[in-house]
């Protein structure tokens, strides 16, 4: 049986060309020998519109993925906090497939519920509140009816607005909650979680309802590149082979 992989929270810019680099190696190598692949969310470090797609930095991401499709892997992309306005037409140049914000899909057997994971950070309340406007349709569809340069300036602004909000929260306000992840588990009805968003990769175990549970959270790829795999021998962390 093929593997699963799973990556988050690349944050894939021209200002960050080591990551980029990695990337393109990840498609070469690991992900062309894969059976399925997710990317849970902030594939991109900023995303205003399928438009995005005439930059040949983007144009080269969905090429990249496209040739991995078309080897026979699967792709299933679940938007982050920083690409929630992603939609079909890259998903199409990329040969992908867009999912829901919550997904239970069978990873060797085992329900697993993925997700990018910021639906959890529950405590922290400014920014839930901005989520819901965010992932409404109605505004996002407003949004994207805009002129390119003024979603460029917006979103240059609701960067700088966010990192200076992000450096006066503490560390717990900005990780998930974990009434939040038992009721997930709960709601799902599975006992296995697999995110990213909090960039602290990890696994957890916890008992919900007497029912052993795991819960993955995937790396960041600032320091380096980083997959989650799942094959007979369970779920392990490898990082991207170096050039």
């Amino acid at each position: 049986m093929k593997p699963t992989l799973f990556v988050s929270d690349l944050h894939l810019s021209t200002k960050r060309p080591a990551q980029l680099a990695a990337f393109h190696r990840f498609c070469a190598g690991p992900a062309r020998a894969a059976g399925e692949l997710y990317i849970l969310g902030d594939l991109f470090d900023s995303w205003i519109g399928d438009d995005q797609l005439e930059e040949p930095m983007v144009a080269g991401v969905a090429a990249a993925l496209a040739e991995v499709a078309a080897t026979g892997v699967k792709i299933g992309i679940i938007v982050g906090n920083r690409d929630f306005l992603l939609r079909e037409r890259f998903a199409v140049a990329a040969g992908a497939t867009l999912l829901p914000e919550q997904q239970v899909v069978d990873i060797g057997g085992v329900p697993t519920l993925i997700m990018h994971g910021d639906e959890l950070c529950t405590s922290d309340v400014g920014y839930q509140r901005w989520r819901r406007i965010a992932h409404n349709r109605r505004w996002q569809n407003g949004f994207l009816a805009l002129p390119w340069a003024f979603r460029r300036a917006f979103a240059k602004w609701l960067r700088g607005k966010s990192m200076a909000t992000v450096a006066r929260k503490s560390n717990a306000i900005m990780d998930v909650e974990a009434a939040a992840v038992e009721a997930a588990f709960r709601a799902a009805g599975v006992s296995r979680i697999v995110h990213g968003h909090t960039h602290r990769p990890a696994r957890h175990h916890s008992i919900v309802d007497g029912r052993d549970c795991e819960r993955f959270v995937l790396s960041d790829w600032y320091d380096r590149g980083s997959y989650l795999q799942f094959d007979a021998a369970g779920g392990h962390t490898h990082d991207v082979p170096a050039d």
